[in-house]
């Protein structure tokens, strides 16, 4: 299988005509020029995550410092493991995302990798401020590193990891397709199924700072998600030997265990211990964002029957819903996002 060859950093020969771009394999300049770009619909993502700019410390965790210690024995323990995770994604994503740049010859499309990279970085701080804020210093290592003792979670850690490892060692097209599509897992999937728990909490009037800093992150996320999707298919549309149906498969069996992946986690991290929560809620929910993600990048379905956000989880998209984020910096009130109109997460 042929390698990709890393894009130069300086290429006095590069191409110039907007019409020789290409997602990957171009013979890109690097230069950023935001009046011609082949991607038009870069100018509006990238619109969106300048417009989301925020800072973890503008939320209040006053309440949360009381909350957390007031949480059933369950809650605190999925709050812990959940938080831990999202930690390792995250973290995992801020290292990664340079490594697919370092191949994609858009120059537009860097532009936002970047911009995501930046994000993630912010990601990492929430959870850091949240951590030392309602945590004690040994306990805050202990949900950080809590990977290296519970099985469940490193068997997580690990499935995204190798394949973002793999693209280390074979910088070959469908190990960089495979790679993207992992990100889509992890983007879609294994970020919003965690983010579930927290809005649980929330709608239970529990952790309300906890519940603002994951909103945030979530309005994130969507523009993290739309990327990619749009990152897919662009790649299709320009590299269909990466797209047959045999290869098709592969992607969305990947979907699946990923999938499987996240409703073995949900069970075993939250069960059905917490208000409000089930072991079947889980499963419904993680099997429509199984199909959903599918079905926007062309895959079929994985799952008969889920094809609709379930009735019993209606909630999590009003909670995240991302036109209705925006906190007052000094008051930490919620308030009406103005700033432009969200990328909804549809896909």
């Amino acid at each position: 299988m042929s390698q990709l060859r890393k894009k130069p950093l300086f290429n006095p020969k590069g191409d110039t005509d907007v019409l020789d771009r290409r997602m990957v394999g171009g013979n890109t300049t690097n230069l950023n020029d935001f009046n011609n770009m082949k991607y038009n619909w870069v100018s509006e993502w990238y619109r969106q995550a300048m417009n989301n700019f925020w800072i973890p410390e503008e939320i209040n965790l006053g309440t949360d410092v009381k909350d957390y210690k007031l949480l059933l024995p369950a809650e605190r323990r999925a709050y812990d493991k959940i938080l831990s995770f999202l930690i390792f994604l995250d973290s995992i994503q801020t290292a990664n995302l340079p490594n697919i740049s370092d191949y994609i010859t858009a120059n537009e499309v860097n532009l936002c990798l970047s911009i995501q990279a930046f994000q993630e970085a912010v990601h990492s701080q929430s959870y850091s401020y949240m951590l030392d804020t309602i945590c004690e210093p040994q306990k805050r290592n202990e949900v950080l590193y809590q990977w290296k003792e519970d099985k469940h979670l490193l068997a997580r850690n690990e499935f995204i990891g190798n394949l973002y490892n793999q693209f280390q060692k074979d910088k070959s097209m469908d190990t960089l397709v495979q790679t993207i599509i992992a990100n889509y897992i992890l983007e879609g999937i294994y970020f919003y199924s965690g983010f579930m728990f927290f809005y649980n909490l929330g709608r239970n009037n529990k952790m309300p700072g906890s519940v603002q800093e994951i909103r945030y992150i979530n309005r994130d996320e969507n523009t993290h998600l739309w990327l990619f999707n749009h990152i897919l298919l662009e790649l299709k549309k320009e590299n269909p030997e990466s797209f047959t149906e045999e290869k098709l498969e592969i992607y969305r069996e990947m979907i699946k265990e990923g999938c499987e992946q996240e409703i073995k986690w949900g069970h075993y991290a939250i069960g059905n211990d917490v208000p409000g929560l089930n072991q079947d809620m889980i499963t419904d929910y993680v099997q429509y964002l199984g199909n959903l993600r599918c079905k926007n990048i062309g895959l079929a379905p994985i799952y008969e029957g889920h094809d609709r956000e379930p009735e019993s989880m209606r909630w999590v998209s009003q909670y995240s819903n991302a036109n209705q984020i925006k906190t007052d910096f000094f008051e930490a009130r919620s308030t009406a996002y103005a700033k432009s109109s969200a990328l909804v997460d549809d896909l």
